[in-house]
């Protein structure tokens, strides 16, 4: 049986965020996640809870998604209070986040979901495929960011990325 693509759910409350991913996370939805954060971001929102409950994979772009946004709530949260925290992700992504030197960024949290009754899925980016490759790109080099030894896992995907990004300059 095929995982469904992810869905994505948000229910923004004032500062606080609930964001539900739900299904197969992958690369296609980078654009649409990216754009949702950095959005309740600059609206204020500064206590952000991912569920993850029903999340039942997560490719490398959305982990880098997730550690690049942590990270800059970690940097961030030493001055304004800023945190994000992760609910019941399954034993294979939060081992993912570990691995990758990523996990200490967020509280994980364990328990019956939370997210009030409301949740919408937010406009859709419809990214072209420069923008995909461009989001893909930025996570792998916040992976990269978080943990130096994902250096190593990861410098080929950035080359390959990078000169793909150039392709597309090229054409434009």
């Amino acid at each position: 049986m095929a995982i469904p693509s992810a869905k994505i759910l948000v229910l923004a409350d004032g500062s606080c965020a609930w964001v539900k991913i739900l299904g197969r996370a992958d690369f296609t939805r980078g654009p649409d996640l990216k754009a949702l954060l950095a959005g309740l971001d600059q609206k204020g929102c500064d206590h952000f809870i991912i569920d993850l409950s029903e999340c039942a994979l997560m490719d490398s772009t959305l982990l880098g998604i997730l550690a690049g946004f942590g990270l800059k709530a970690a940097q961030a949260g030493a001055s304004d209070g800023r945190k994000v925290e992760l609910l019941n992700p399954n034993s294979r992504i939060a081992d993912l986040l570990d691995n990758l030197g990523a996990l200490h960024l967020f509280k994980v949290i364990t328990g019956a979901p939370v997210m009030p009754e409301g949740g919408q899925a937010p406009s859709a980016v419809n990214p072209s495929r420069e923008q995909i490759t461009r989001t893909c790109l930025e996570a792998h080099q916040s992976l990269m960011n978080v943990n130096p030894d994902n250096v190593a896992r990861f410098k080929d995907v950035t080359r390959f990325l990078a000169e793909d990004l150039k392709n597309f300059e090229k054409r434009s």
